[in-house]
């Protein structure tokens, strides 16, 4: 593992089953770009394909939850502020809204075969 941050990154994750893992990635990534998380969890040796999927399924499946964490969600943000009246849009509600559709994902993503 690269840099700094390898006396912290690779035993937690090592440390983590694959729903755990998922659901962390799920929870980063509302606060992060799924692109670091993903590499990060890559730089771990001896991690299996299972959890690396799991990273990934957590990465992709908390895109929504936020709208720093993927590119689009901001530029979409800025073409509809508009339609959201004076205050915008709530980042609370928009959680609130993300909330289910992820759930869902996240379950596809961890209970059908891949």
């Amino acid at each position: 593992m690269e840099g700094a941050q390898q006396w912290w990154i690779e035993p937690v994750l090592s440390s983590l089953g694959r729903w755990p893992l998922m659901i962390g990635a799920t929870l980063l990534t509302a606060l992060n770009d799924n692109a670091a998380i993903t590499y990060l969890a890559s730089l771990v040796p001896g991690f299996s394909d299972p959890l690396k999927y799991a990273v990934m399924a957590g990465a992709v499946t908390g895109g929504g939850l936020t709208v720093i964490a993927n590119a689009p969600n901001p530029a979409g943000q800025s073409i509809l502020q508009g339609q959201f009246g004076d205050g915008g849009i709530s980042p609370l509600k928009l959680f609130i809204a993300a909330v289910p559709p992820t759930l869902i994902m996240g379950a596809a993503f961890m209970l059908l075969p891949y």
